[in-house]
This record gives structure tokens, C-alpha cells and sequence, in this order.
């Protein structure tokens, strides 16, 4: 064996000799010009240093301008010396998880001093960076720009209607280069629309007119909280007698939206107490709830330290009981306090908005909240026990059929902010997309389970809760962890081979989703001929027929297919996204015609179920080689197996 090593390193280095040898005779490009040589650097942009900002900013934004959805906004720095000085826009959006802002939507940018213009420079390498050169005998530099909010649903996500506008900060707000974003001194105005009203987890100093000013917070917190403002507003106090005020602030298409039963708000109010339940702790002074009840608003649902921003159907409480598909989403933001604002992971924070943040613990962020988010909407009765059993069904069908998995772990999927930033995908199911999320709380509920069925029930993921995210009650101050640091404190909980089970489940390719949890929980996945209430709520709400676990696709009701799954009968039959189907076996396609012919097809007897198929200009028929009838996703009780589930969804006393 030695001898066999020896002769194959000589080989090996004869071999490289006479690379480099061949290489040496390679004859010089024509007229044997020297190769190029590196561009010299640019200039430099200072570091972020834990040192305080000398004098404070401050930054008018104007939004008055609705019909053009423009908002004017300007920015004064103090500077201390004359030179080089380096201003950034923000580029990492918190709770985004990526380099998203929207840097492409400010124009118009002009730098003064002592009200004359001075020249910028954008640097080419960093393009969020701005350089300026301060002329002597300047104490301070104004910033003026406009941020041109998306026109239409094309270009971005709508920010303002003729009726209530979401300002992010943000998008708004210029910083110096050099200092930690918590050690620059901020003060923020706006000016709203004549009779508009508005939320945010900033503190007013005053109000003159039209024009609100906040008392002066650090850049780190103003960009930490958005402004909901509109002409149909209303506020809710949720906590009247609690620790910290909790408020519900609504805006709406039209005053009737408004309007609530008393037992809509008090599941509202339940959502607090069951949370303070749960965790133990609050982690702010005050928390806003933001809520846009509009289909004009672009659709958001983004945490904050001390607010959270969420949109709505316009008919949230008028059809209460209809839409309720959704109603996950103020639990799940609401967690984020806790989970991702207070505890953070520590490769995730970061000293300014221009570093790069690392996404790897997103199974804890977004996985357990997406868990608790569920979990807290039954407890508060936002959500019915059963609307929630069968939102865990639809969740474990999805991620035990999605083939992605053959592949891609679900580690690899918390880069997918940066790397897809949820652009739409061909392929989801073997693409997969931030499946950290759902496949997260797969995960969570197979740990509390587990931790319940080895306690006999005296211990859950609840006592994880309040150990984890119950430290410092009352501090608003981020609280970083580490991988170990989890598997500690679950250790704490019940002792286990914790660090194996989360690698498992979240670092390795597995081909079946985690589904023992439910199992454990006393429920099993079956599939039958008919949607459970959450999936035809779901598909009342997107407006598409859902077959993809029988077909393997879904069409919206104009036709066109919204996806295929990877593997399945529609895939192999050549289908994919965005072809329209025109006819099923012959007559006009609409949703209800399609789910018979896939029931007829279950029939030996019955003709295969036959598509028309408009691909641009071409028409061609497609046959689906399928014939197991509609499958639609549903828990069913294990004999023998105490509910456990049951409980985990059962309000704490």
C-alpha cells in the first residue's frame, strides 16, 4: 500500500512538471501585451464602530402626495469635520432576512451645505454607499430625495391608496457610515394626508396640523417601527390592566370594515394573555398591532420589536367566519417579539443595516414562531380547534409529498431570502422555498410531543418557551444564541440527544416529512375525496382549484396553471405552469367540471381525464394517466394514542 502511494505521488509530480512546462511555452496574446492588472480599489467606507454619533439626525418625510404615491423626504446630518464623509441607505431589511430594499425606487437625490449643492458619488462597488466631499466651515449636510412608492402591483408592492398608506422607515432613512445604527440619535416628522390618523410604535412629541413629530429614538428603533396611517382608522386597547399597553390599530378600505363583535375583539385580547401564558415575559413598553383590513394595500406581514405589520382581507370581521385561513398571521408576528426581536440569533444581528446578515438558525425564527403562531390562534380562539387540525393537515401533506426533499435539506433552504428573495419558481416542489417556515413548525411539534410523551405529560415545548424567551422581562435589549444554546435549554427541559434529533430533521436530505409529531400527537395523515373546511376556505380565498395530490396541480379559475407538482401525473404528462387549460373531456374548463373528471376517472371504465391546452398561439390536448380519484388532505384520530395535540391547542388556565 505504501510503495502504491509512493509510485502515484511521483506520477502525480511528473505530471504537474510538465503542466507547468506546457504552460511556460503558451505563446503571449498578439503584439505581446502585458496582461491587465487589477483596478484600484475605491475609496473606503468606514466600518460600524460601538461609539455614540456626534449630534443628532433628523428626517421629514412628506406623504401627502396619494394621487402620485411620491413621498418627499429629507435628512440632515450633523457632520464634525470638513472631507470625506460616507452616507448609507439601508440594504438589509430585518425580518425580510435579505438585501431587499428598495434602493431602486429613490430618485431625485441632492446634497447641500450651508443651502448650496455639493456633489455626490455613488460607490461603484457598494451601491447603497454615498460618498460626498464636506467643504470647510460645514457643521452639517441635508439630504433630498424622493422615494417613488410602486404606481402599480408590477412594479412593487402597493404602499398607498386613496385611503391609507404604510410607511416604512426603512426606505426613508439615510445614516452615517461608521457607528452601530443603536448609537445614532434620530428625530423623525411626518406630514399625512389632511384628517388621516396614525400607528406606530414610535412616541409623539407633538402634532401641528398635519405634520406629527416623534420624540427623537436611535436610528436602530426608527427603522424598527412603521407607521399604518389612514382616513378610516380606529385603536383598540387589548390589555387595558396588563404589564404594557397592547394596542389593535385598524385601517380600512371604508368605515364599515371597522366595525367588530365583541367576541372578535376579545380573541384579540386572548391572543395576549394566552402569549404572556406561554412565554412568561414581555419583551417591550408598548406593542402595536398594525393592521391594513384592505385589498388595495399590498399584502405584508413583518415583525417588529414593538409593532408588527399585517394585512388583512378588507372583510376581516364581517366575514368572520369565512376567512379564517389567515388568521394565523398576528399570532405568528406577534411571537416574533419574542422569537427573532429578543432572542436573535447571533449570526443573524447585526451593528448597522449594511452588514450581511446570516439566515442559518431561521428554523428557530421563523420554525418555532410559525409553530407557536399556529398554537397561540387556537389557544386565543382566533382560530377553532379544528380549523387548526386541519391547517397541520394541509401543512403535513404538503411537506410529505414535496420531492424537493430528495435533494435539499431544510438547512440549506434558510438561504433562500438571499438566494430566491420569493421570486416566483418553476419547480417549488423541487425547488423548495424557505420550507424552514412549515417544515419548521413539522419539526417543533415532533419536539413537543416527544418531550410530553417522555414526561407523561409534565413537561412540553412550553416550558422550553418560557425558559428560552421568558429571561429579562421587560428588557428590550436583542438577547443572541447559538445553536448549543437550543439544544441546551431543551436538555434543561427534558434531557435528550437533542443536538441529533434537530441535525437530523434539519441538516440532513430526508426522504418523508416529520411527520411523527403529529402521530405522537394522536393523529394520523390520510387523504380523502373530499376538502376538509380550511382547504375549501383556502381555495374560495386564492381562487384556484387545488388537485396536488391527485392530479398533481393547481389552476386558478381563469385556467391558467399555477403549478405542477415535480414527479406527478400532470408533470408527467408534459404539463407546466402558466399554460391555460381551455377544456376538460370537451367542455369549457371551470373548477367544479375538473374535480368531477377526475372522480369519473377513478372509473376503469371512464375515459382518462382529457385537458385542452392553450400554450401561447398553440392549442394541444393532453391526457392525464391518473385514476385514483380526488385526494384531499385530512388528521384522523390513532386509537390507543392520547390527543396530545389536543392539549398543545387547548387554552392555558
Amino acid at each position: 500500500m505504501g510503495c502504491f502511494v509512493k509510485a502515484l505521488f511521483f506520477s502525480v509530480s511528473v505530471l504537474s512538471l510538465a503542466a507547468t512546462a506546457a504552460l511556460a511555452q503558451v505563446p503571449s496574446p498578439i503584439g505581446s501585451q502585458p496582461w491587465p492588472e487589477s483596478a484600484a480599489p475605491t475609496a473606503p467606507i468606514p466600518a460600524p464602530k460601538d461609539v455614540p454619533y456626534a449630534g443628532a439626525l433628523k428626517v421629514a418625510v412628506d406623504a401627502t402626495d396619494i394621487d402620485r404615491k411620491i413621498w418627499n423626504v429629507t435628512t440632515t446630518m450633523p457632520v464634525s469635520k470638513a472631507g470625506h464623509f460616507v452616507f448609507l441607505y439601508p440594504q438589509w431589511v430585518p425580518g425580510g432576512h435579505s438585501p431587499r430594499n428598495d434602493l431602486d425606487k429613490l430618485a431625485g437625490l441632492v446634497v447641500t451645505a450651508n443651502g448650496k449643492r455639493i456633489p455626490w458619488t455613488r460607490d461603484v462597488v457598494n451601491v447603497h454607499a454615498f460618498h460626498v466631499d464636506v467643504p470647510a466651515g460645514v457643521s452639517e449636510i441635508q439630504v433630498s430625495y424622493q422615494f417613488l412608492t410602486a404606481v402599480e402591483s408590477r412594479i412593487g408592492r402597493i404602499q398607498v391608496t386613496p385611503e391609507m398608506l404604510n410607511l416604512q422607515w426603512l426606505q426613508v432613512t439615510m445614516y452615517p457610515a461608521g457607528y452601530y445604527t443603536r448609537k445614532i440619535p434620530i428625530e423623525a416628522s411626518v406630514k399625512l394626508p389632511e384628517g388621516w390618523k396614525l400607528a406606530t410604535a414610535l412616541e409623539t412629541a407633538k402634532t401641528e396640523g398635519q405634520v406629527t413629530t416623534f420624540k427623537p429614538t436611535t436610528v436602530e428603533t426608527l427603522v424598527d417601527s412603521p407607521i399604518f396611517a389612514g382616513k378610516y382608522f380606529k385603536s383598540i386597547d387589548l390589555d387595558p390592566t396588563g404589564p404594557a399597553p397592547v394596542r389593535l390599530n385598524l385601517v380600512a378600505d371604508s368605515p364599515e370594515n371597522l366595525e367588530a363583535k365583541p367576541e372578535q375583539i376579545q380573541a384579540h385580547k386572548d391572543l395576549v394573555q394566552q402569549a404572556y401564558k406561554l412565554y412568561g415575559s414581555h419583551h417591550y413598553d408598548h406593542y402595536d398591532f398594525l393592521v391594513a383590513m384592505s385589498e388595495k394595500l399590498g399584502g405584508i406581514g413583518l415583525e417588529h420589536h414593538r409593532s408588527s405589520e399585517n394585512g388583512v382581507s378588507p372583510k376581516y370581521f364581517t366575514d368572520w367566519d369565512k376567512q379564517f385561513t389567515g388568521r394565523s398571521l398576528l399570532p405568528h408576528e406577534y411571537t416574533h417579539s419574542w422569537n427573532g426581536k429578543f432572542r436573535r440569533a447571533a449570526d443573524l444581528w447585526t451593528p448597522n443595516l449594511n452588514v450581511p446578515m446570516r439566515d442559518s438558525m431561521m428554523w428557530v425564527y421563523e420554525g418555532q414562531t410559525q409553530y407557536w403562531g399556529n398554537v397561540l390562534a387556537a389557544r386565543s380562539g382566533l382560530m377553532t380547534k379544528q380549523q387548526t387540525l386541519d391547517s397541520f393537515a394541509a401543512t403535513a401533506a404538503l411537506y410529505d409529498n414535496r420531492r424537493g426533499r430528495d435533494w435539499r435539506p431544510v438547512q440549506d433552504t434558510t438561504n433562500d431570502p438571499i438566494i430566491a428573495n420569493r421570486k416566483p419558481l418553476s419547480w417549488l416542489s423541487w425547488q423548495r422555498s424557505e420550507d424552514y417556515y412549515s417544515e419548521g413548525l413539522l419539526v417543533w411539534l415532533d419536539a413537543d410531543t416527544l418531550i410530553r410523551e417522555k414526561t407523561g405529560g409534565k413537561k412540553s415545548l412550553d416550558d422550553f418557551a418560557k425558559a428560552f424567551f421568558g429571561v429579562d422581562n421587560g428588557s428590550y435589549v436583542p438577547r443572541t444564541y447559538t445553536f448549543d444554546d437550543v439544544v441546551s435549554t431543551l436538555n434543561g427541559v427534558y434531557p435528550y440527544d437533542w443536538a441529533s434529533f434537530l441535525k437530523t430533521r434539519i441538516q440532513e436530505v430526508q426522504e418523508k416529512g416529520p411527520l411523527d409529531g403529529l402521530e405522537r400527537g394522536g393523529y394520523k395523515l390520510v387523504y380523502a375525496t373530499t376538502p376538509n373546511e380550511f382547504m375549501k376556505a383556502s381555495e374560495t380565498s386564492s381562487k384556484s382549484t387545488a388537485l396536488s395530490y391527485s392530479l398533481g396541480l393547481t389552476v386558478g379559475s381563469d385556467g391558467v396553471i399555477r403549478d405542477v407538482q415535480w414527479g406527478g401525473p400532470a408533470f408527467k404528462a408534459g404539463l407546466i405552469q402558466g399554460l391555460t387549460v381551455v377544456a376538460v373531456n370537451g367542455e369549457a374548463f371551470d373548477g367544479d367540471k375538473l374535480k368531477a373528471a377526475v372522480t369519473a376517472a377513478a372509473k376503469p371504465e371512464n375515459p382518462l381525464v382529457e385537458l385542452l391546452i392553450k400554450d401561447g398561439s398553440r392549442y394541444k390536448s393532453v391526457k392525464i394517466d391518473y385514476r385514483g380519484g380526488l385526494r384531499y388532505p385530512r388528521l384522523e384520530k390513532i386509537a390507543g394514542v392520547p390527543t396530545r395535540l389536543d392539549d398543545i391547542l387547548t387554552p392555558r388556565k
